[in-house]
């Protein structure tokens, strides 16, 4: 262990607080919470881990810890910094998984819509829905009964929904502020389990319009009675109560964690999400941060109750979310709470063989690449291909793999700038430069692996740049290719040698997914560059011609030559007079 580490492991208080882990370049790669911040941080290195607590064991190279006056408190600054540093190890609630609500905005004519994001936008909220279709079949149903306005944008006049007697109009009649409300109540109990009262409206109005022989009319309203019946149909489980609660199930095995979430409506159980993620401190910590992560973080609309399990410090989450949390012992509560946790325990027990399998396609491929090649693990790849036709549009690309997984959000395109003509050494050179010193001006996280497509002389150049000019120690390799254009071998050295690696092993595998996705970025980017190349022109650059004013203009004139004959009289009907000018002295000019 590092003696740094050492020293302020003994220095650590009795006291609760959150703590940050960091990796050799200083990058926070973990924030974890304690209620005694001594045991906590020292158990991470002491004692035995799984294999997925050794990984982030193996990267910490320093710690940093802040103490706080409680355990909430401490799990509010944990909220916080998670959010601010994003570490990698804190997979929290990151895949972005959202459900549909439907909304009454909050306008002078309010409209009914389907979102997944709920804000404090003063707008009414109801749900959430198993999914889309289920919204769409409801909102549909609403729109049947209540014409609340439809348009985004008010229109100039009448569209097809009022023809169809399904919006009052206001773009045109005036519709008073008790209409509008009126509606809005309806809708709203409607939502809130008041379907009953209004079906049976619907039934008085339907033999109502059948003893007047209006069949047409009874017709629709029974078709609309049938579409609630449908839509509204109630679930096997359901409480007679018709109280709106969460339910909170969880399990967890080999540092793994299953959360399931049964959401109740009106008594019903409309809807269940599953959360499986590593985690790193105590489960029952773990699960703390979790709700509160998905109602503070992820804006999941806070229902009236929330059912936990005894294990959980209930206590903590009624001060932090200001909702009833209880912990049912007995009855049908307890049952229900059950239930969650046995789904719970199946659903994890069914990934881990899809996890295991994952694991060893990505990050042990990763590690055992790093063990083949003689360098430590490397955690963050980062790979370069160009792409040019016969040195016309050179570009280009950069992808980054973390833990053997593409990370996006990270790739970057390059168009070439200093170099003209089929240089792919000049290429390279150009762009592994314009990457290294913009990480190191911005001090930024510095990749474990620098991956080339090409061989010799794409490494030489690269470690030319990388160790000559900035003084850089990171690895850097190439992928050689065979005459059916398919990952061959692993360069690395000067001069290059071969890292033998077997053909079926998951770190070739995973060094072809590699080669495979830095080239067809490329070539997408290439291919985008060209494009856009078409359509230059000397129309190019002049202030106030934009891509559309420069169709419209070859448009109207039919080619650049004819536009340079066009008197400016003539032009000046088409652009203001001002851009007119610009365009002919622009065109005189070639």
């Amino acid at each position: 262990m590092i003696l740094a580490i050492q020293n302020k492991l003994a220095l650590l208080p009795d006291k609760p607080g959150c703590y940050l882990m960091k990796d050799k370049q200083g990058i926070i790669i973990y924030v974890g919470k304690a209620k005694v911040l001594k045991n906590r941080v020292r158990s991470y290195f002491t004692g035995s881990h799984d294999s997925k607590t050794q990984r982030l064991v193996s990267e910490i190279q320093d710690f940093e810890y802040i103490v706080t006056s409680s355990n909430i408190e401490a799990l509010i600054l944990e909220l916080t910094l998670i959010k601010k540093h994003d570490p990698k190890y804190n997979v929290l609630l990151k895949d972005d998984k959202s459900f549909p609500y439907i909304k009454i905005t909050n306008e002078k004519h309010p409209r009914l819509v389907i979102t997944r994001q709920v804000k404090k936008d003063g707008g009414k909220y109801f749900g959430p829905y198993p999914n889309a279709g289920a919204a769409s079949e409801t909102k549909k149903l609403l729109d049947r009964l209540y014409p609340l306005r439809k348009c985004r944008k008010m229109p100039e006049q009448v569209c097809l929904y009022y023809h169809i007697g399904q919006c009052l109009a206001p773009c045109v009649y005036d519709v008073n502020e008790q209409q509008n409300q009126e509606m809005v109540q309806e809708i709203t109990r409607f939502l809130k389990n008041g379907h009953s009262d209004i079906k049976d409206q619907l039934q008085i109005k339907m033999h109502e319009a059948a003893e007047k022989l209006d069949f047409e009319r009874a017709k629709e309203l029974r078709d609309t009675i049938t579409q609630m019946e449908q839509v509204m149909e109630k679930q096997k489980m359901s409480f007679s109560d018709q109280t709106d609660r969460d339910v909170f199930g969880f399990t967890y095995d080999k540092g793994w964690m299953c959360v399931q979430v049964f959401f109740m409506r009106q008594g019903r159980l409309i809807e269940r999400d599953v959360s499986i993620f590593p985690i790193y401190q105590e489960p029952t910590e773990e699960l703390l941060t979790f709700i509160a992560q998905f109602y503070l973080e992820k804006n999941h609309i806070k229902p009236k109750e929330i059912f936990v399990s005894e294990q959980v410090d209930a206590s903590i989450l009624t001060e932090l979310l200001e909702v009833k949390v209880l912990q049912p012992k007995r009855g049908q509560k307890k049952s229900l709470l059950d239930l969650a946790e046995e789904n719970a325990a199946i659903a994890l027990k069914e990934k881990f063989s899809l996890i295991e399998r994952d694991e060893d396609r990505t990050i042990k491929a990763v590690e055992r690449l790093g063990e083949a090649m003689g360098i430590q693990t490397p955690y963050r790849i980062e790979a370069f291909d160009n792409s040019n036709i016969q040195g016309v549009d050179p570009v280009s690309a950069m992808v980054v793999f973390i833990d053997g997984k593409p990370f996006r959000k990270d790739y970057r395109k390059y168009k070439i700038k200093t170099v003209t003509g089929p240089d792919d050494y000049g290429s390279m050179r150009e762009v592994v430069r314009r990457r290294y010193l913009r990480l190191l001006k911005e001090e930024a996280a510095l990749p474990d692996l620098i991956v080339i497509d090409g061989g010799a002389g794409q490494i030489a150049v690269a470690k030319e740049i990388i160790e000559d000019e900035l003084g850089l120690t990171i690895p850097v390799c190439g992928l050689a290719k065979d005459d059916k254009h398919r990952t061959s071998q692993l360069l690395m050295g000067a001069p290059p040698t071969v890292i033998p690696l077997k053909r079926d092993s998951h770190e070739f595998y995973l060094l072809q997914r590699i080669q495979d996705e830095v080239h067809r970025f490329a070539i997408t980017f290439h291919r985008q560059t060209r494009s856009k190349n078409f359509f230059q022109s000397a129309l190019d650059d002049i202030p106030g011609v934009g891509e559309k004013r420069k169709r419209a203009l070859l448009k109207a004139f039919g080619s650049v030559k004819k536009l340079k004959e066009v008197p400016l009289e003539e032009l000046s009907k088409h652009v203001p007079a001002t851009i007119a000018k610009s365009i002919l002295e622009k065109l005189q000019q070639h």
